[in-house]
């Protein structure tokens, strides 16, 4: 069984996503055994909540220094012992540490074709703005694993989605998940978890 932890920033559409997949049998041999949010108050936590899996907030504005928020994290995660950890929208650079402890087992989800509209000051409803504002007509979302770099890592899937005449970021956001992010992040746990992804050597492996 894969033991998975989500860390998550807002309202868990990605987080519910991979939740209903679990129960609904897409995502097989996966166990969602805890979800950690750097913000207090937001749905996500809700989410867990209702579905039964532990969850807790850990914030850096709880600490004076930002080391010790990465200590706390860092120490919650291997309370928990998880095979994979997924970024489902967590807004928060994690530690160095912490991609070096779980090398190859770190996963994020980000709302575009990589390597357009990614790195450093793209998230949330921001790549959607700078992609309308540069005309593009087709967009989508990126599943890959984590490295030190800043949406980096080696591309586990991607699906496209067409950009309308007529959308806002908003409306551009929304399809996006629905089409794209909410398919391709339970279906990447659910090959991970029966041993039809991996990563080797950098590079991302196949089998059947």
């Amino acid at each position: 069984m894969l033991r998975v932890v989500v860390l998550v920033s807002g309202g868990g559409t990605n987080l519910q996503a991979i939740i209903d997949g679990v129960r609904d049998g897409r995502v097989t041999g996966t166990e969602i055994v805890g979800v950690i949010s750097n913000n207090p108050g937001v749905k996500s936590l809700d989410r867990a909540e209702a579905a039964g899996i532990f969850h807790t907030c850990i914030s850096p504005k709880a600490f004076p220094e930002r080391a010790d928020f990465h200590r706390a994290l860092l120490e919650q995660i291997d309370a928990l012992s998880p095979d994979l950890i997924v970024l489902a929208g967590f807004l928060v650079r994690i530690p160095e540490e912490l991609i070096e402890r779980y090398d190859g087992r770190i996963i994020n989800i980000h709302p575009s074709l990589i390597p357009s509209f990614c790195g450093v000051g793209y998230y949330g409803l921001k790549v959607h703005e700078k992609a309308l504002e540069r005309g593009v007509r087709i967009t989508g979302a990126t599943v890959h694993f984590v490295n030190a770099g800043m949406d980096e890592g080696p591309i586990i899937a991607q699906k496209a989605v067409a950009v309308e005449e007529d959308d806002t970021p908003e409306i551009l956001q929304k399809r996006v998940m629905e089409q794209a992010e909410w398919i391709l992040l339970p279906q990447a746990i659910d090959d991970i978890a029966n041993g039809r992804l991996s990563i080797e050597g950098g590079k991302v492996r196949r089998k059947g």
